[in-house]
């Protein structure tokens, strides 16, 4: 493991800065929202290694991660050391106050499970936790500024629920990195100095976070400005020393919880005892086949691998290879199949802990079925993409529902020399989350996933709030198999956009035989409810018109994805980072 005195001499402020140009890390780390270069090749180039390799958001945090694998560690050690520096370098992404999904690939067994860190609402929250005194719904940042919007975190209790079952380095070593880092300062990246000085009032409005992240003169920090965070660094301290039980009982649960309910204008329900009962699911995947792939993923709460599977099964029957991804009848039927896969997504998924959903969302007989209604010559009316009906064990009443979703979340994939894979999504909501600060990290706003209107028509919606429930994620951490061998895992934030990416992402691989980061720099194509969303500033604008002709209204936008994967092959790995953001991929 590198010595807490390297890591602090390593990442000064000028080696930090630099790690966003070094060429050693064979990719440029941008920041660019178009994936593609003005000759049409893509930004970033593809990683390969021999043995092991880590991708995430942050050339930091990718380096803290392979150092753990290069002294011996696994995935499961490693993902600790990539997570806590997130925490610190990305903090608007994820961190100690929120919530991830791990989908796992142990390398002795060849099985896949999967590990549900998701927030919980406290025990005290009611269907009307997001209506204003009108009884109507909240406008959604006057539902996440402050403490009503927060869940229990559940990333410091996934880290050790992990680590106990895998991990083979001692608890503590795996967070020396992150403290050696917090406390000497690190280069501000330029995603977050954008992000800083988009933010505005918002961020300005929590005393500690305006402290942490603004001058003294409230301008934003700028990129390079060396951030010290002494505060993450004690958090980080207590927890590698004590466990993750020091995180949810004692001095911090008790600031975390006084920061959430002391909110002047929006306090929340959060409380000591919902604290101390949170527990980590481990939970079977869910699997879906595809032209001799095995799909697997998260299934509820998240709705990631249910989506992901129908859109696949949907498209099952039709022979797209040849049609390519410049093709707008390729686009017609992955966008329609991706509305059909939506529509079933929010009139059935929620927290199954709570909420029935059909067994046959995924039956081979009834996505056959639905799949019918692709084979047309344009685009699906609003009619025709409504919710299916799936067989049910015992049926129940359903009404349509939708909720905010936001993409400020972040991805990463650890691959270790044994051949043990973390495919994890880990994620705060929005950006900056609740705009609170404790402890030196975020906390979540996490419960404005819910849906904020608990009935629709006189019928309970799936995903209401309820006390204890967790929120439907679109959260896709995802690893595929063939023949039983785990040969690609990947994922994305992006809110529910993360289901588009992830999918389209392996129609490239699969379907189109692109390489991982070929297929991860591909240009957007999002379709969720009929509008059809195109990528600015890609080639993807080009067939706006042919997609129009289709039936299709068409958006041109920003589409600022984080996927990040790697591919196993008999060669090696093949790792891909998305150009959109700062990411890397580093192997041996």
């Amino acid at each position: 493991m590198i010595s807490p005195t390297r890591w602090a001499a390593a990442l000064s402020i000028a080696a930090a800065a630099a790690l966003w140009t070094n060429a050693s890390f064979a990719q440029q780390a941008t920041d660019t929202v178009a994936p593609e270069a003005a000759s049409g090749v893509a930004a970033k180039q593809l990683v390969h290694a021999k043995r092991q390799m880590v991708v995430s958001a942050n050339p930091i945090a990718t380096q803290a991660g392979l150092d753990v694998l290069r002294a011996g560690g696994n995935a499961a050690d490693a993902l600790i050391a990539v997570q806590t520096m997130l925490g610190l370098v990305e903090p608007q992404s994820s961190g100690m106050g929120g919530g991830a999904f791990l989908v796992w690939y142990d390398a002795d067994s060849q099985k896949i499970t999967t590990f549900d860190g998701r927030e919980a609402a406290p025990a005290t929250a009611t269907p009307a936790l997001f209506l204003g005194k009108d009884g109507k719904p909240l406008e959604f940042f006057d539902a996440v500024v402050g403490g009503r919007s927060v869940g229990v975190p559940g990333v410091p209790r996934l880290l050790e629920t992990v680590h106990r079952r895998y991990g083979t380095r001692p608890w503590q070593s795996l967070f020396e990195p992150a403290i050696s880092l917090a406390d000497a300062g690190f280069a501000v990246s330029p995603r977050l100095a954008a992000l800083l000085a988009d933010e505005g009032e918002r961020l300005n409005e929590d005393p500690g976070a305006r402290a942490y992240f603004f001058a003294p003169d409230g301008s934003p920090l700028p990129a390079g400005h060396n951030l010290r965070n002494p505060d993450y660094a004690a958090t980080l301290r207590t927890v590698a020393s004590e466990g993750a039980d020091a995180f949810y009982e004692g001095p911090i649960a008790a600031k975390i919880v006084e920061t959430v309910r002391s909110h002047p204008t929006n306090p929340g329900l959060l409380t000591l005892d919902d604290m101390a009962v949170y527990k980590v699911k481990e939970r079977p995947a869910v699997c879906a086949p595809y032209r001799g792939y095995e799909v697997c993923g998260m299934g509820p709460p998240s709705s990631g691998a249910v989506a992901i599977g129908q859109i696949l099964g949907l498209l099952e029957p039709f022979d797209i290879a040849p049609l390519g991804p410049d093709d707008p009848e390729a686009w017609r039927l992955i966008g329609d199949a991706t509305r059909l896969a939506f529509a079933d997504r929010g009139r059935y998924v929620a927290d199954s802990d709570f909420v029935s959903l059909p067994e046959g969302l995924l039956d081979a007989e009834y996505l056959k079925a639905r799949s019918a209604l692709l084979r047309r010559p344009t685009a699906l009316g609003e009619d025709d993409a409504s919710a299916g009906d799936p067989p049910w064990q015992k049926a129940e009443l359903r009404i349509d529902s939708a909720a905010f979703e936001m993409p400020s979340t972040s991805h990463f994939v650890i691959v270790d020399e044994k051949g043990n894979i973390a495919s994890m999504t880990t994620t705060i909501e929005n950006g900056f989350g609740s705009r609170l600060m404790t402890g030196g990290f975020l906390l979540n706003n996490e419960l404005t996933d819910f849906s904020f209107s608990p009935v629709e028509d006189g019928e309970a919606v799936a995903n209401r709030v309820e006390p204890g429930k967790r929120p439907r994620s679109s959260m896709a951490p995802t690893i595929v198999l063939k023949d039983g061998k785990a040969v690609f895992a990947l994922g994305s934030p992006g809110g529910s956009n993360i289901i588009s990416y992830v999918a389209n992402t392996l129609i490239g691989l699969i379907d189109w035989k692109m390489d991982m980061q070929a297929a991860i720099s591909m240009p957007h194509f999002v379709n969720r409810f009929g509008p059809y969303d195109l990528e600015k500033g890609t080639s993807a604008e080009k067939l706006a018109k042919d997609l129009e002709a289709l039936g299709f209204k068409v958006a041109v936008k920003d589409l600022n994805s984080g996927l990040h994967g790697v591919a196993i092959t008999p060669e090696g790995l093949e790792g891909g980072a998305d150009p959109r953001r700062e990411g890397v991929a580093l192997g041996d």
